[in-house]
C-alpha cells in the first residue's frame, strides 16, 4: 500500500480504475493487522463488515458520491451501528441500533467506516492519556502525548490508517490532537454537524470535529456531513458565509499581544508561531494586535462554572452508581459539577454574556484571528504525573471557542527542533467555515511538506467552493477600479477586493464616447488580456449594484486569465459606435495614464 489516502488522490485512483474500494479495504486490513502500539483503536470492524461496505459501492457512480470509497475512523463517543460505544469506559458501553446522524450522512456519501478510536474518557481532557485502553501515543514520537480527547482519531489519520476521522470538540479536542500530529483539524460552527448519537460532554457546547490530511479534505467532509437535523435540538443550518478572506488578496488577522502569548517555556513553539504570523503576512494578511484577556476570561468559565455541572449531568446516573470505574482525573473534574447551584449557573451565564459582547467587538477590526493551537507539548509520563495542571496549559488557546460560538481550523505550522509538529489555529465568527478552510489551505500550501506522519507529499491545492457563500464576485475594468470615481458604489455595499488580475485573452477593450467609461467585448479571435479587479459583495447588495449600471454596460459572465468565470462588466455591441479601441493599452488605468489623467 504505497498510495496516499488523501481524498483527491483516492478519487483519481478510483476514477482511473487503478483502485477499487474492495482492494483498498484489503490493503488497509493488511496494515491494521500489525499490533496497535499507539493505542489508537477501541474496536474495529472485522474483515467481512469492511468488505460489505466496499461491495455496496460496486456499480455506483463515483461522481455522484463525494466520499466514494473513502475510509474514516470514528471517535468512540459517536455511534456506529454494530459496534459498541464506550466513551473509553467499558462499564458504560452500550450497543447502538443506528448510526449517529453524522456517521450516516458520511456513509450515504460513500465513505467506509474502519473502526472506533481511543479517547480521553468521556471526552474529558486534551492529552490522550486518560483511557483504560492505554495512553494514545503521538504519531511522531510515542513517548509524547497525542493530544486529546480525540486522540486515536488524529493518530489514525496521521499514520495513514484512515483518510479522515471524526472527533468531538468541546474545549479543544478536535484541534490539539491535530497540532500534535501534523493534521488539519476543523471545529465547525456549533450545530453545523449533528450531535445526535454522540455521548455528550457539555450538551450545549459540543461540536463534532473533523481531522483530515488537507484543508480541502476537511471541506469535502464538512460539505457531505453538514445539514439541519430536527432530532438534535442544538442543530442549525450552516448559513452562507460572508467575505471570503481565505481567497482574498488582502485581509486583516488578529494576533494576541506579546504579553498574552504563552508557550510554557517552549522556545521552538514561540519561534514557529512568529513564523506563522509572517506566513500569513506573505499571503496578503495585515496583522492587527488584539487583547486576548476577555477570551482568556471566557476560557476560565469552562471548568470553573456550570459547564462542569453539564458534564456531570451527561453521565449522572452512571457516575453516581459506578464512580470507581471512572479514570481518577476525569472523576475529579466531573465530581466538581455536583455542587453548582442554579444561582451559580445564572451568575456565570450573565458573566459569559458580558464577555461575549466584549469579544464580539474584536471582529469589527479583523476578519480572522491567529493563535497557537497549544503553547507546548508534553511527554506522556510528565502528563500522567501532573494531569490537571499540564492539561490546563493545553487548553489556554482553545477553551473559549464554543462558549463564544466561534469556528476554528487548526493547521500545521512546522516542526520543533526535536521533530515534533507544531500547529496554529485560525478562528472566525460562526458560519465562516469556508473562508477558514480556504485560508488554512493557503497556509498549508505555503508550508509544504508531508501529509501527517506519512511519506506522501502534500498535493497541490484544489479551489473548492462546497459550502454556501452568500457572496457574489464581480470583475470590474473601468471606473469601479480601486481609487477611481465609481469605486464607492462597491465599498458602500460592503464589497471587498479579492484580487487584481486579468481577463482571459479573449476580449477587445474600448473607450466609450463619453470618455468616462470603457466597454469590454468578447471576440472569437484577436483578443487580449485586460487588467481587472475582482470584488466580492453580499448577494443581498448585488441587485441594487446591477440596477444602477447604465446602458450600454451590463453584467455578464467574464472569463479570467486562470480560466475561472465570474460576473463582470461587459458592453452591448451598440455601445461601440464611435468608441475607440484601446486594447493595446491593456487596461483602463494605462489608458488614463497615457492621456495624462491622474487616478
Amino acid at each position: 500500500m504505497n498510495y496516499s489516502l488523501d481524498i483527491a488522490s483516492l478519487r483519481r485512483l478510483y476514477q482511473s480504475g487503478e483502485l477499487t474500494p474492495l482492494t483498498l479495504v484489503d490493503d488497509l486490513l493488511a496494515r491494521l493487522a500489525n499490533e496497535d502500539t499507539h493505542h489508537i483503536w477501541i474496536s474495529r470492524l472485522d474483515a467481512a463488515a469492511l468488505r460489505t461496505y466496499a461491495r455496496n459501492l460496486e456499480g455506483k457512480d463515483i461522481a455522484s458520491l463525494p466520499l466514494y470509497g473513502i475510509p474514516f475512523a470514528i471517535k468512540d463517543n459517536i455511534d456506529l451501528a454494530g459496534q459498541p460505544t464506550t466513551a473509553a469506559c467499558p462499564e458504560f458501553a452500550y450497543q447502538p441500533e443506528r448510526h449517529a446522524t453524522v456517521v450516516q450522512r458520511l456513509i450515504d456519501a460513500g465513505a467506509i467506516p474502519i473502526g472506533k478510536t481511543n479517547l480521553d474518557q468521556f471526552a474529558t481532557g486534551l492529552n490522550g492519556t486518560r483511557s483504560p485502553y492505554g495512553a494514545c501515543r503521538n504519531a511522531f514520537d510515542p513517548d509524547y502525548i497525542s493530544g486529546g480527547s480525540s486522540s486515536g482519531s488524529a493518530v489514525a489519520v496521521a499514520l495513514g490508517l484512515a483518510s479522515f476521522s471524526l472527533g468531538t470538540d468541546t474545549a479543544g479536542s478536535g484541534r490539539v490532537p491535530a497540532a500534535f500530529n501534523h493534521l488539519v483539524g476543523h471545529k465547525p460552527s456549533c450545530g453545523a454537524l449533528s450531535t445526535r448519537g454522540v455521548v455528550p460532554a457539555c450538551r450545549s457546547l459540543d461540536a463534532v470535529s473533523i481531522f483530515a490530511l488537507t484543508a480541502e479534505d476537511a471541506e469535502r467532509v464538512l460539505a457531505a456531513a453538514a445539514g439541519f437535523d430536527a432530532s438534535d435540538e442544538y442543530s442549525r443550518p450552516l448559513a452562507p458565509h460572508g467575505f471570503d478572506f481565505g481567497r482574498a488578496a488582502g485581509f486583516r488577522f488578529g494576533v494576541p499581544r506579546q504579553k498574552d502569548l504563552q508557550f510554557f517555556g517552549n522556545a521552538d513553539a514561540e519561534r514557529l508561531f512568529a513564523a506563522s504570523v509572517e506566513r500569513l503576512k506573505s499571503l496578503g494578511g495585515t496583522a492587527v494586535e488584539i487583547d486576548l484577556d476577555p477570551f482568556l476570561d471566557t476560557a476560565r468559565l469552562l471548568y470553573g462554572g456550570p459547564w462542569v455541572a453539564e458534564r456531570y449531568l451527561a453521565i449522572r446516573d452512571f457516575f453516581d452508581a459506578q464512580p470507581d470505574t471512572i479514570f481518577p482525573p476525569v472523576r475529579e473534574i466531573i465530581a466538581g459539577g455536583r455542587g453548582i447551584s442554579a444561582a451559580d449557573t445564572f451568575a456565570h451565564l450573565h458573566t459569559l454574556r458580558a464577555l461575549k459582547r466584549t469579544c464580539d467587538a474584536v471582529w469589527n477590526d479583523i476578519d480572522v484571528m491567529l493563535t497557537p493551537t497549544a503553547g507546548t507539548i508534553y511527554r506522556i509520563d510528565d502528563m500522567q504525573a501532573d494531569p490537571i495542571r499540564l492539561n490546563s496549559h493545553l487548553g489556554y488557546y482553545t477553551n473559549f471557542m464554543n462558549l463564544l460560538d466561534l469556528a476554528a481550523t487548526a493547521v500545521p505550522a512546522g516542526f520543533q527542533s526535536d521533530g515534533l509538529p507544531f500547529g496554529v489555529t485560525l478562528i472566525a465568527p460562526p458560519h465562516q467555515d469556508g473562508p477558514l478552510l480556504h485560508l488554512a489551505s493557503r497556509m498549508q500550501q505555503a508550508l509544504g511538506g508531508k501529509l501527517g506522519a506519512t511519506d506522501h507529499a502534500l498535493p497541490p491545492a484544489e479551489p473548492l467552493n462546497l459550502l454556501p457563500s452568500g457572496q457574489v464576485r464581480v470583475a470590474v475594468v473601468g471606473a469601479h477600479l480601486s481609487g477611481l470615481p465609481l469605486n464607492f458604489q462597491l465599498t458602500e455595499r460592503n464589497a471587498r477586493l479579492v484580487s487584481a488580475t486579468q481577463t482571459a485573452a479573449k476580449y477587445r477593450f474600448y473607450a466609450l464616447p463619453d470618455g468616462k467609461r470603457p466597454g469590454l467585448i468578447r471576440v472569437q479571435e484577436g483578443g487580449a488580456a485586460i487588467a481587472c479587479e475582482v470584488w466580492e459583495m453580499p448577494a443581498s447588495q448585488f441587485g441594487s449594484f446591477v440596477d444602477g449600471i447604465p446602458a450600454p454596460l451590463g453584467i455578464g459572465k467574464l472569463e479570467l486569465v486562470d480560466g475561472s468565470v465570474v460576473n463582470g462588466f461587459i458592453c452591448e455591441g451598440i455601445g461601440m459606435t464611435d468608441a475607440r479601441d484601446i486594447t493595446e493599452y491593456g487596461g483602463w488605468r494605462a489608458w488614463l495614464a497615457a492621456r495624462g489623467e491622474g487616478f
